[in-house]
């Protein structure tokens, strides 16, 4: 297989008609497989020569849409999901391309691909060219063969140009990502009040503030699908981050923390991330650590225990949190602070947060794509708080290390 081919429009009928028009006198039957549809092509050979097949494999979302719902809607869906989480992952040498790239993701409605399975077709990169062009594709593309731009497995746009590949490089300025305004309406009128006046209230902040407002990006999950991390799991997450908080500012070392956390019995809850950092506690992993002050005062503003989250124009101050209503200190034993804690703020409060942040973040990242300063707020506390606030709604079902912060 050369590639996969992925489209925001359903295109199955218009594959088969390219099909047909390409490889004139062609036998073509379609089926289903699972939730695959399927196109079986038979090229008659000529007089010296033998004939020649291929496959079309194609699968589309259940519900098309110009975004990547938290509840899955079909298999397709979760790909797409692990193609963000992959391609977020990836080093850029072109931030604005890398920003661009993501977005096209969320809006993609199928997947296909073309399979050789009898001889050599020699029209076989002028039928993907096409394809590509035609539904405004981008393809994730094998190394070494006729379409390749890179050594590795890389991405190309409609144009057969490098978007991305393992190792950042781009040939490409911008990337067009475009809408069906057929799904675009259609996911607006599922929209419920809350999510549509929680959506109006917090672009009113940001006007108010003089940041930047989107008003193209979308609404956050609602009320009813969302589930909010249990009290108990926020405490016991809170009380983690504050020992691996203490390494970070060097009050105590790796191991001090590792025999605390065994001794009151929390190791198996410490991430991968945070048993590599506390074995190996560099300098430059201890600055990465203490920006997590940021999501330790979120977690303790969910637990009631911060009155007011703020405005991320400037740094939380743990200290402001009373020593009685804090995890660990001296002679505390964290699960204390975390068999008392039964409840946390309500599902609305969190997802009007969540919803803040969230178009915060994104004018924070489009000022850094288009190499300008935001002056109205700290992006780095943005970003943290915003992790930390995915993380207690739960989005995409993503481990603590795994957060994205998408927008």
């Amino acid at each position: 297989m050369i590639c996969t081919i992925y489209s925001h429009h359903l295109v199955f009928d218009r594959i088969v008609e390219i099909v047909k028009r390409t490889f004139s006198g062609a036998a073509i039957s379609v089926g289903t497989q699972d939730e695959f549809s399927i196109a079986d092509v038979e090229i008659k050979g000529g007089l010296f020569s033998s004939s020649k097949k291929m496959k079309v494999s194609y699968r589309q979302r259940t519900i098309p849409s110009y975004q990547l719902p938290e509840i899955d809607d079909s298999p397709l869906t979760r790909n797409l999901k692990g193609l963000y989480g992959f391609v977020s992952s990836l080093p850029a040498r072109n931030e604005k391309i890398k920003g661009l790239f993501l977005h096209k993701i969320q809006t993609l409605n199928c997947e296909f691909s073309v399979i050789v399975e009898k001889g050599e077709i020699k029209e076989l990169k002028s039928l993907i060219a096409t394809f590509a062009k035609d539904f405004d594709a981008i393809l994730f593309v094998q190394p070494n063969t006729v379409i390749s731009r890179s050594s590795g497995q890389h991405f190309v746009d409609k144009d057969l140009r490098l978007i991305i590949d393992g190792q950042g490089n781009s040939e490409i300025d911008t990337l067009d990502v475009s809408i069906d305004s057929v799904y675009f309406d259609a996911s607006q009128t599922e929209l419920s009040e809350s999510q549509k006046s929680r959506k109006e209230r917090n672009e009113q902040i940001l006007q108010q503030r003089n940041i930047k407002v989107n008003r193209n990006l979308p609404c956050i999950e609602d009320e009813h699908e969302t589930v909010i991390r249990s009290p108990r799991e926020i405490a016991t997450r809170v009380s983690i981050l504050a020992f691996t908080n203490l390494v970070a500012f060097g009050n105590i070392t790796g191991d001090d923390a590792i025999a605390y956390l065994k001794q009151y019995k929390l190791w198996d809850e410490v991430t991968p991330n945070e048993k590599e950092f506390l074995a190996d506690p560099t300098d430059a992993r201890r600055n990465q650590e203490t920006w997590k002050c940021e999501c330790i005062w979120v977690l303790m503003w969910a637990l009631n225990k911060v009155s007011d989250l703020g405005f991320p124009d400037e740094l939380c101050s743990l200290n402001a949190i009373a020593p009685h209503d804090y995890p660990i200190g001296q002679g505390k034993d964290p699960n204390n602070f975390i068999n008392a804690i039964t409840s946390s703020r309500t599902k609305e409060e969190i997802l009007d947060a969540n919803d803040l942040y969230y178009r915060i973040d994104w004018a924070c990242v489009d000022a850094r794509i288009n190499n300008q300063q935001i002056a109205e707020v700290n992006a780095s506390v943005v970003y943290e708080r915003h992790y930390a606030l995915n993380w207690l709604v739960n989005y995409m079902d993503q481990a603590w290390d795994d957060v994205s912060c998408d927008t």
